[in-house]
């Protein structure tokens, strides 16, 4: 591998890694290099929930795109790599349990970053500034504790639209039906005789003559007319349900079992 592909992988610290598939894995934090001939042998990825774990993918395979870097293996079995502390050294335990992981063979003459134990590993220092690899330091791994760690859940809570509520009116025609009394007029013929009382009145005037008497007659007529009421106001109101939703995930925990000689001294506890 040439220098520049060196410094060209060393600037992927910070890209986005995704499987074989195109999904997405996590954030690159660091390239580990082979301890012998100083090329980069280990991808360093933030994954778990909210970045919490740091895992290791071979860089063998991989190919950079756009920004997304693709490596070959998929996201589940990045998930499931075996845990190894990104302390800036891989032992040569952790690198034996990787490459069986990943289904690589390896050896020691073959595992360019495994060291015996407490032994040391340089990875790639970049420079973010100007995007090449800068001095690699060497780490010093140890130590005479050992951490254990395990995930804990983390909910949050998103809000989004579910849905939408509308008031519409539109006009509605239906046919009423209503019965009211009317009135009309008709004539009725009455005669009296010539008394007395109406003689006067009855032979005022000519004796014989032609005349014509007429009565103006009406009626009553129903006609239907409409009137806009207001009747009601209609109005949307929300109101906040509270309801109860059961988020479930897979959390891991890291073990730690006590090998040897127990007898002596206090008894440890197995975590």
């Amino acid at each position: 591998m040439s220098t520049m592909n060196q410094q060209e992988m060393a600037s992927w610290v910070g890209r986005t890694l995704v499987d074989s598939d195109g999904d997405k894995i996590g954030k690159i934090v660091d390239i580990y290099l082979d301890e012998d001939t100083g090329k980069p042998e280990w991808v360093a990825v933030n994954t778990g929930m909210f970045g919490s774990k740091v895992s290791f993918v071979p860089i063998e395979g991989a190919s950079a795109s756009g920004d997304e870097i693709r490596v070959r293996h998929s996201k589940s079995a990045v998930k499931d790599s075996p845990n190894a502390e990104a302390d800036g050294a891989l032992s040569q335990d952790d690198e034996s349990r990787l490459y069986a992981h990943y289904g690589m063979s390896y050896g020691e003459a073959r595992s360019d970053s495994g060291l015996p134990e407490g032994g040391q590993q340089r990875t790639a220092d970049v420079d973010r500034t100007a995007g090449t690899t800068g001095g690699n330091a060497d780490v010093d791994v140890t130590d005479d504790a050992m951490t254990r760690s395990e995930e804990e859940l983390r909910v949050a809570k998103t809000r989004q639209e579910a849905g939408r509520v509308r008031l519409r009116k539109w006009v509605d025609t239906e046919r009423v039906t209503e019965t009211v009394p009317v009135q009309h007029e008709e004539v009725r013929v009455e005669r009296e005789a010539i008394t007395d009382a109406n003689r006067d009145k009855a032979l005022d005037g000519p004796e014989i003559t032609e005349a014509v008497h007429e009565v103006v007659l009406t009626d009553e007529k129903a006609v239907a007319d409409t009137e806009v009421v207001a009747q009601e106001r209609i109005r949307l109101d929300k109101e906040v349900v509270t309801e109860q939703e059961t988020v479930t995930a897979d959390l891991r925990k890291e073990r730690v079992e006590v090998e040897g000689d127990t007898n002596r001294g206090t008894n440890p506890t197995n975590r």
